[in-house]
């Protein structure tokens, strides 16, 4: 009898592994919301890099330019009106037809490389130089002087640069960049002159 209760109870626990089987492997598999965070983190972390890459590089441009500037600069001899002023081979002049105060084409132009150089130094400012050829009374020309110094203000201005940057001021017929007297020395004297008066 304990022999066939033996074997009942073997045969039973036989049959009960054999409907239970092997037990399967558990697979944990990873939340989608994890996954998408992890690359969330890994999208911003990059980002941030790139960010920080392109403020170095804006940095060292600065400074190139910075360089660069203070390389054109001589002070000139004579005060401006508002201080110590500042020649710079970097603004070029621009000149003027016979009586006029108009912008030309060309001379458009170089106004527009002089606005690209101070949107590249915005605490740079400037002083407008009308100059005039010999013809003409001293009162004329110092008024013709104004206005030419004025348009090229007006120009600069309405390329974006700040009028609280540019002051002008007019010399007439005081200061000729060529002392002869025909129309090449008059041609040259009819100018705007651009100087930096703080750096």
């Amino acid at each position: 009898m304990v022999k066939k209760s033996f074997t009942i109870m073997i045969c039973s626990l036989c049959i009960g592994l054999i409907l239970t089987g092997c037990p399967k492997k558990t697979v944990m598999k990873e939340e989608p919301s994890v996954k998408k965070e992890e690359a969330a983190a890994k999208a911003e972390a990059e980002r941030i890099a790139k960010e920080r890459e392109r403020e170095r590089e804006a940095r060292m441009r600065e400074e190139a330019a910075k360089k660069d500037l203070e390389k054109s600069l001589m002070a000139k001899k004579e005060p401006g009106i508002e201080g110590v002023v500042f020649e710079s081979s970097l603004l070029k002049d621009i000149h003027f037809d016979f009586d006029k105060y108009d912008i030309r084409p060309g001379d458009a132009a170089i106004l527009k490389e002089n606005a690209e150089i101070l949107k590249k130094y915005p605490k740079v400012k400037i002083q407008i130089e009308g100059h005039c050829d010999e013809r003409g009374t001293n009162e004329y020309n110092l008024a013709l002087g104004e206005r030419r110094a004025n348009s090229t203000k007006n120009y600069l201005i309405s390329l974006g640069i700040s009028s609280e940057r540019i002051s002008t001021i007019s010399y007439g017929e005081e200061k000729p960049l060529d002392p002869g007297h025909n129309e090449e020395a008059w041609a040259k004297n009819r100018r705007a002159h651009t100087i930096i008066i703080s750096k």
